[in-house]
């Protein structure tokens, strides 16, 4: 019973990252289609950002306060202008590229470009050398492959549309479209969804980097939700000069922000930045595709969109380069649990060798203690004896 219970934590400890991200594109599955049917319904992509990320900050901000007191470093200028230019790239304006292309667009194409984050992200690691690469071993080339195979996938998606798959019953839920379907509105989209998936990698490594200074997870979301909701109040002042479109109703917009806001930009994004500490940004992206997968089986099964047999065909393609790509990464898992091995191993030899030294000189301190005390003794008896 005991071994049941050990081997289950081992697999839990083992398996966390991996299952915490499969979590995360569940999350942003659903965040899809209750964004679109929010902006269908009138809501201005814009506007939604600022309310859902005030609402993330609102949220975590209590956890963060009590639960990193001690954990949270010390706030610099320097520390913060380097959040500020991590909530611009993450939320000011890589969001507000991101869901006004989805106006334009469609969520199936929108999550299928999205995968093309992984492999900016890994080519910028591999440049900066955040992550390891070595072509001489297979499971280094299983990383490039894994990499080229699931962009190969994300291209057929999007490029290759093929037959479409005959509905097998009518469909559960129906969202009132209106994004724009001429090619000046898809091309217009297309650029935004492009450029907000440059920036988004950018984001990625830059956590890496400022997590080493800010090793505070909760805090650093909360900073991120309430700095990059300021920028996009600014943003949205600029553009947007109707006072009615922050007002929201108890409907689908409202529901849009609390779900957008508590789940994704908090608790999605802390998971995101735990897995980027723990495994690097690549292994965080290279679960995207799972999303794109998700979108098009809800599409059709649920809302009863067209499928294509490109989009199956890409799905089993991607799905075959993650699994090329968890395989490559497997080795830096190991990697770095034997360094963490001999990390601990070397500390405690170290903390050994500095206790026995003060051990010994406590012992001598000790005898020789008793050696003058007992000198003093056989003076003092002598005296006495004269």
């Amino acid at each position: 019973m005991a071994s049941t219970a050990s081997n289950n934590a081992g697999f839990c400890t083992r398996f966390k990252p991996h299952i915490l991200m499969v979590l995360a594109q569940i999350g942003y599955t659903f965040l899809y289609f209750i964004t679109e049917a929010s902006f269908n319904h009138g809501m201005n992509p814009n506007v939604y950002i600022t309310y859902r990320h005030i609402i993330s900050g609102v949220v975590m901000f209590p956890f963060a306060y009590f639960l990193e007191r001690k954990q949270r470093p010390k706030l610099t200028i320097a520390l913060f202008v380097e959040i500020f230019i991590l909530s611009l790239l993450g939320v000011g304006l890589t969001l507000n590229m991101y869901f006004v292309s989805m106006r334009y667009t469609s969520p199936t194409f929108v999550a299928s470009m999205v995968n093309t984050i992984a492999s900016l992200t890994f080519v910028i690691a591999v440049v900066l050398r955040l992550e390891v690469l070595d072509l001489r071993n297979p499971r280094g080339i299983a990383k490039v492959l894994g990499t080229l195979v699931s962009l190969a996938g994300v291209t057929t998606m999007t490029l290759y549309r093929g037959p479409i798959m005959k509905h097998l019953w009518h469909p559960l839920i129906h969202i009132q479209g209106t994004t724009g379907n001429n090619h000046e509105s898809w091309l217009k989209g297309s650029i935004l969804t492009v450029a907000s998936c440059i920036t988004w990698s950018i984001w990625y490594i830059m956590q890496a980097f400022t997590l080493k200074r800010y090793p505070a997870q909760l805090s650093l979301t909360t900073w991120m939700s309430f700095v990059g909701a300021a920028q996009s109040a600014v943003f949205t002042a600029i553009v947007q000069h109707k006072r009615a479109a922050w007002t929201i109703g108890f409907d689908i917009d409202f529901w849009s922000i609390v779900y957008g806001g508590i789940v994704v930009s908090g608790l999605i994004i802390f998971f995101q930045l735990w897995c980027t500490e723990e495994k690097g940004p690549v292994f965080v992206t290279m679960f995207n595709p799972l999303s794109t997968i998700l979108v098009a089986i809800l599409a059709y099964f649920v809302l009863g969109e067209k499928l294509y047999l490109g989009s199956i065909l890409g799905a089993v393609i991607v799905i075959i380069g993650l699994y090329l790509l968890l395989w490559g990464k497997e080795e830096d898992q190991q990697v770095h649990s034997k360094e963490e091995e001999q990390s601990r191993l070397a500390y405690d030899e170290q903390k050994e060798l500095t206790i026995q030294p003060l051990s010994n000189s406590r012992v001598l301190w000790h005898k020789e203690k008793c050696s003058s005390v007992r000198t003093c003794q056989v003076k003092i008896e002598s005296t006495r004896k004269f």
